[in-house]
């Protein structure tokens, strides 16, 4: 892949920290996200990264609850999995904010732009919780929001369960077609749905470059990191 990255947003799903499980936290594997995240801040790269909350909670997972509720319910399930990869990545000697769209002062600093900018420079990582801060935004949405934000080079999608974006789900039909390389305008047409809508046309308007990768082998982050051909690679135009 033509790419040279100095700044980049890394997406996780909370399900990738769930080890294959779907729900909770896994040691191992957050221990092997995260010292992979290690090799590509070690290769000089400003990193921020984003996760969902999905391990714990999804804002659409109950009828039973309002639906600005059961967000912010997902918001707070965000913070745990922004706290947990902060220890882990402090524990293998990086430096490491966390920074929430909304206000949990005793364990983290509020979403300051300029000071997550100071960050990056002096070499932390900063990990952006509680997504948009508000309902009805996915954090898909929040990655394309900080990317645009923190004038990230690329959006680095690690998704579970899939290396790549498909024509059809490959986990269904043996027929499944991979593509190397994609435009937003072709996500949405097609309704590839990767990302909500919302997220892909954020991207789209600010010629956001996407690489979406599977992260079930954390290795694969390092991979796309070097510029090596690794998942789908989504451009603006």
């Amino acid at each position: 892949m033509d790419l040279d990255f100095k700044r980049v947003v890394i997406k996780l799903s909370g399900e990738a920290l769930s080890g294959g499980v779907g729900h909770g936290l896994h040691d191992e594997t957050i221990e092997k996200i995260c010292k992979s995240v290690k090799d590509v801040y070690d290769l000089g790269i400003q990193i921020c990264i984003v996760v969902g909350g999905g391990n714990f909670w999804r804002g659409r997972s109950s009828e039973n609850i309002e639906r600005s509720t059961s967000d912010h319910m997902g918001m707070l399930a965000t913070i745990i999995n922004s706290l947990r990869l902060q220890a882990t990545l402090e524990n293998l000697g990086i430096p490491t904010r966390v920074q929430t769209a909304i206000n949990v002062h005793e364990v983290a600093e509020p979403f300051i732009k300029r000071k997550a900018e100071r960050h990056l420079e002096k070499g932390r990582i900063v990990i952006f919780g509680a997504g948009t801060g508000m309902p009805y935004f996915s954090t898909d949405t929040t990655a394309a929001l900080r990317a645009a934000e923190m004038n990230a080079d690329v959006i680095l999608l690690g998704k579970t369960g899939t290396d790549g974006v498909y024509d059809c789900d490959p986990n269904k039909f043996d027929n499944a077609k991979k593509f190397d390389e994609l435009t937003y305008i072709e996500i949405l047409n097609r309704g590839l749905g990767i990302m909500d809508a919302t997220a892909t046309s954020l991207c789209m308007d600010n010629n956001i470059p996407l690489v979406v990768f599977g992260i079930d082998d954390p290795e694969n982050l390092v991979r796309v990191a070097k510029g090596e051909k690794v998942g789908t690679i989504v451009r603006g135009k």
